[in-house]
């Protein structure tokens, strides 16, 4: 990895996304520590406030509501003086739940914040990196951006969709100096779990579902403290990629982060759909 942000010149200005916790929060302070100009983004008022008193540069963004998206790409811009070099695209969340008990409101919000905040938000950036003929775009999927596990459908389809975009931009963005790159993490040391079980309370009825024994189970596991599996990994895991996505002249279109996104991508590839559907619903409980 050739190391681009060295003292000789302005640090380069990087926006994080989803910065209050885990993931974000771990690679925002990591940038910061090693040079960059980073802004931080969060939905939370209260996070922001956090962030700024522990020396981040922190900005509000919600991405479920355009208004929010555009302020803070213009805030953004104000403090990297018009020129952000990097965009982590890392905010979301997972909603649970069966697809038959998922309504088209559950849907749409998963959506927003997972697919089509990000996507305006991107696009709200994407001229001042046209500008500066340089840039780099890096989107936080997920093993389940390519392997579908059951009682994940909304968290699935957002991340599916954000692969299928994100391969398109990738290619409309040849030759223009911006490059594009997903990280693609399995099972990581998050908050992903607590805000999870939080989205299927508040969406879906468990208790008068066919499958509510089912959800007795998921209740199970994503009440339970501690690592998800024996695979999972700190949010360092994910900050390597980052960075070579950030530094290499050639940064990869795809960065697997685990085991199981290693395992399940080999899987696919060389196993039939119904070989693929049997270990899938293993993994997925």
């Amino acid at each position: 990895m050739t190391d681009t942000n060295t003292t000789t010149e302005t640090p380069k200005s990087v926006l994080v996304t989803g910065a209050s916790s885990g993931i974000g929060y771990h690679c925002a302070k990591a940038l910061q520590r090693d040079g960059y100009r980073v802004i931080a983004a969060c939905r939370r008022i209260a996070d922001v406030s956090r962030l700024q008193a522990e020396g981040l540069s922190c900005i509000q963004l919600d991405l479920r509501h355009s208004d929010s998206v555009q302020q803070a790409a213009q805030q953004a811009l104000e403090l990297a003086q018009g020129r952000l070099y990097g965009l982590f695209n890392n905010a979301g969340y997972g909603q649970p739940g069966a697809v038959e008990d998922l309504s088209r409101d559950t849907l749409r919000k998963q959506f927003e914040t997972n697919l089509f905040g990000l996507c305006e938000l991107t696009n709200a950036l994407l001229p001042s990196m046209f500008r500066q003929g340089r840039g780099r775009i890096i989107q936080n999927s997920s093993v389940l951006g390519f392997a579908a596990m059951p009682f994940r459908g909304a968290y699935n389809a957002s991340k599916f969709a954000l692969e299928g975009l994100t391969d398109t931009l990738r290619l409309e963005l040849e030759g223009s100096g911006v490059h594009v790159s997903l990280i693609e993490p399995g099972p990581i040391t998050s908050a992903f779990r607590r805000n999870a079980l939080a989205a299927l309370k508040a969406n879906v009825n468990a208790s008068t579902s066919r499958l509510r024994d089912s959800y007795r189970q998921a209740y199970e596991r994503l009440e339970r403290s501690g690592p998800s599996s024996r695979f999972t990994l700190g949010p360092e895991a994910v900050y390597k990629p980052l960075r070579h996505a950030l530094e290499s002249p050639r940064p990869k279109p795809r960065y697997y982060v685990t085991k199981p996104t290693y395992a399940m991508g080999f899987a696919k590839r060389f196993l039939s759909t119904r070989a693929m559907d049997r270990i899938l619903r293993r993994a997925g409980g």
